[in-house]
């Protein structure tokens, strides 16, 4: 058994990717599970065989990934393609399409701020807890390995663009929501749109989002910080 964002997540991975990625989160609590994912052989093979580049071991791990995330929203919860560094116990996730530098901007933090991490590097879960929402490290980080077994308060979320000046702004409710969508999984099921459309209508109204414009220097991280957290260094 599994335990990850909160949740017990019965799954039997086979490949040695997934086993490492998953191992952090281990649990040796005897707990009924709230999720339980199963893949075969067959699913695996096929998905291979339409993705050629991929291998096998590849496959498990993203779909498992997918099976998760897809029914987040039943336990209000749903991931956000996201960087998510941790400073002083508060999650702060940077979001952007592939390429644009997330990953770069939060290594900008751990070089800027001392004793920050990262939290997950592709797809952490975020899920609202006692009308509160929390960020969680999960097994699946794309295509690295950084991510770790925690959970913090969520701070704020940004949605980073390149620019030759640092600057944040927030954004409104509408802008926000519509970037959100942008960088999760949509679930196929009709019920679960519905819930997840409902988490983010919470989450836009207690979470601020901001737009950043940033480049590589660690001023890039010190507007980012100063700008979502009101604080001056």
């Amino acid at each position: 058994m599994y335990r990850i964002a909160g949740l017990y997540v019965d799954m039997e991975p086979r490949y040695p990717k997934t086993i490492r990625q998953s191992k952090a989160y281990l649990t040796q609590e005897s707990a009924e599970s709230n999720i339980k994912i199963r893949l075969s052989d067959e699913f695996l093979l096929e998905r291979q065989r339409e993705n050629p580049h991929l291998t096998i071991e590849d496959c498990e791990y993203i779909w498992l990934g997918s099976e998760f995330y897809e029914v987040l929203p039943e336990f209000g919860a749903f991931l956000l393609h996201s960087s998510a560094v941790v400073y002083e116990n508060e999650g702060f996730l940077f979001s952007a399409p592939c390429g644009t530098g997330k990953s770069t901007h939060t290594q900008i933090w751990l070089k800027r701020f001392e004793g920050a991490y990262i939290l997950n590097d592709d797809k952490p879960a975020i899920r609202l807890v006692n009308d509160e929402f929390y960020v969680y490290g999960t097994p699946f980080s794309g295509k690295t390995d950084l991510n770790v077994n925690a959970e913090v308060p969520l701070k704020g979320i940004c949605v980073l663009n390149r620019g030759e000046k640092n600057r944040i702004e927030r954004v409104k409710p509408e802008e926000a929501l519509f970037a959100i969508l942008n960088q999760t999984v949509r679930p196929v099921e009709e019920k679960r749109m519905d819930k997840l459309l409902t988490i983010l209508d919470r989450l836009i109204l207690k979470v601020p989002v901001y737009k950043l414009f940033c480049n590589m220097e660690l001023e890039a991280a010190e507007v980012s910080y100063c700008g979502m957290t009101g604080k001056k260094l």
